[in-house]
């Protein structure tokens, strides 16, 4: 352990069943951006494959011998995506459920460890708002994960409210966490294989930060925190210029703030999968240091090239000790 504690802010696991529930899914005729890269891992037959399905599925054991070994104190987890939003409804809900048990046994093991984000199904978006209501009050986890479009559709759509309503209802935070492209543009990023972290996560989630952003939906709910992977999925780079072409353009809803403003009220930026100390100091600067709350992206990306990232990055005692644990501590209600 070092004498600041990490908490580290975007880390996935998976369970047996949600696997061979994507698997069938797949069998069955499922199909979109997602399939070719679990179909890639579910072969297993390159190191890396082999590798990242073997700590998804791992919850104490070497997971927590990789923490140790660098200092890393605690996990918030959340289910790899795509969690259940590739299932038909029904199953979707039921196995959302079960995660949500399973993690809350988990963090009642290790309080010390793990925190944790809700499973939701967004299929059914009454059942995913009963769902946010059952982890937080009744299991204690911290917030809910959201991976991007399901079913091709976005969170600002109405029939979503209730996620929205539930959450803020909860005081947790919204992580939209990335997956491939929805189908409507998806077939661009497909020559170079360029739909997966390449390029098309991205882009795809950046759309989704920013159709809720532009929405307005965001005036209704001011305490509400939605977080971004990836240092904001490019947004904080082009915040500047998505404001002043919203001021000066026609046809979209009307917002109590501008876009910047709402951004800075609302967002939170992770650094998972981001390990950029040039896109940090920009992050800062741009956002404020409350803001931004280191992550891994474990496992898709090892812990030791996380941990040197922090060892590269230029900071004051404060913007570290915020970036490091004391903005996840707030944002999820984590306790020391």
């Amino acid at each position: 352990m070092t004498d600041m504690r990490r908490i580290a802010t975007e880390e996935a696991f998976a369970t047996p069943e949600q696997m061979a529930a994507m698997e069938q899914a797949v069998a069955g005729g499922a199909h979109d951006a997602d399939t070719p890269f679990w179909s890639m891992m579910w072969r297993g037959q390159s190191p890396f494959a082999q590798r990242v399905m073997r700590q998804l599925l791992d919850l104490e054991d070497e997971r927590l011998t990789v923490m140790d070994a660098h200092g890393v104190d605690m996990h918030v987890l959340a289910l790899t995506s795509p969690g259940v939003q590739s299932l038909h409804a029904p199953d979707a809900v039921a196995l959302a459920r079960r995660s949500n048990d399973l993690l809350a046994a988990l963090i009642a093991r290790r309080p010390t460890r793990f925190a944790g984000l809700a499973t939701i199904a967004p299929q059914s978006p009454d059942a995913a708002a009963r769902e946010i209501e059952r982890a937080v009050a009744t299991l204690g986890l911290n917030g809910v994960m959201v991976n991007s479009h399901t079913n091709d559709e976005y969170l600002d759509e109405p029939h979503y409210l209730p996620i929205f309503e539930a959450a803020h209802a909860m005081g947790v935070p919204i992580y939209i966490h990335p997956r491939g492209p929805s189908a409507g543009m998806a077939a661009p990023y497909r020559k170079y294989g360029l739909e997966t972290a390449i390029w098309g996560y991205g882009a795809e989630t950046g759309l989704h930060g920013v159709r809720i952003l532009v929405s307005g939906l965001l005036d209704r709910f001011p305490g509400l925190k939605i977080v971004l992977g990836h240092m904001g999925e490019g947004i904080p780079y082009w915040l500047w210029r998505i404001d002043y072409m919203h001021r000066h353009g026609s046809g979209r809803p009307a917002m109590r703030r501008s876009v910047a403003e709402t951004f800075r009220d609302h967002f939170i930026v992770t650094s998972s999968g981001m390990h950029s100390p040039e896109a940090l100091r920009f992050c800062i600067d741009t956002l404020g240091a409350d803001k931004l709350m280191w992550a891994i992206d474990y496992p898709y990306q090892e812990t030791p090239g996380a941990v040197a990232f922090l060892d590269e990055i230029a900071l004051t005692v404060e913007e570290r000790a915020a970036f490091l644990h004391r903005n996840a501590e707030r944002v999820f209600g984590i306790g020391p």
